[in-house]
């Protein structure tokens, strides 16, 4: 087994004290460290807005994980052993923040992607990434103000619009954990879900169409739809 370190991030004081966010972020980093044979040494839990904390020194978890990491390494071909992530977003929602963390010569591994993803990929995820959550806000900001123009209430198309667009994003939190069920059924899924104690976005119990609706909203690589009709539940 290789050694590794796990980073988890909650981006509001009040996912820390719930634990929300943070069992879906364990589980995905069980799952990969099962799978491809690395033991977690260490497991650092960072709490914070995420406005404003796209610097080092105000991430103190993350340099105290970067520290340990190069103590792990000492005298391996890396020179730093990996800091396991479940989500790149996780560790940044900034691209040029994350691209300082490159040179830093330390692995970093981002379940979603796979282990194969070099530093150079990593930063074009991020960019990729970066550039969606502008269009989301654009395509959002263009629609209220289309209604506010036409005159019409709240409860309009362009409003609908705006919440399945803020769907999406709550979607994402699920990502690191479905990803690597998406092939199962969506019943599969449901149950697999429950049995882990991860509720859905209201707080309830998972069922399959609740799954199909939730992989709809997620798209993966090479697999451009996310969820077919034809998926068994």
């Amino acid at each position: 087994m290789r050694p590794a370190i796990a980073y988890i991030r909650v981006s509001k004081p009040k996912q820390g004290r719930s634990g929300l966010g943070l069992e879906a972020q364990q589980a995905a980093i069980k799952m990969f460290c099962a799978q491809h044979a690395y033991s977690i040494e260490a497991e650092y839990r960072e709490v914070e807005t995420g406005k404003g904390a796209d610097a080092l020194e105000r991430r103190p978890e993350l340099a105290a994980a970067m520290k340990l990491a190069r103590k792990l390494g000492k005298g391996g071909k890396a020179g730093a052993a990996p800091i396991i992530i479940a989500k790149l977003d996780r560790l940044s929602r900034d691209v040029h923040f994350i691209s300082g963390l490159m040179v830093q010569r330390i692995p970093f591994i981002v379940t979603e992607l796979g282990p194969d993803v070099d530093p150079f990929m990593l930063h074009i995820h991020a960019a990729v990434a970066e550039k969606e959550r502008e269009r989301i806000a654009q395509r959002t900001r263009e629609a209220l103000a289309a209604a506010k123009a036409r005159g019409q209430m709240l409860g309009n198309p362009a409003i609908g619009e705006a919440r399945k667009a803020e769907a999406a994003l709550h979607a994402e939190r699920f990502r690191p954990i479905v990803g690597p069920l998406r092939h199962l059924p969506a019943k599969r899924i449901s149950v697999v879900l429950n049995e882990r104690g991860i509720a859905t976005p209201r707080g309830g119990k998972w069922q399959a169409t609740q799954v199909i609706r939730l992989l709809s909203r997620l798209h993966f690589a090479g697999d451009p739809s996310g969820v077919s009709s034809d998926r068994p539940i």
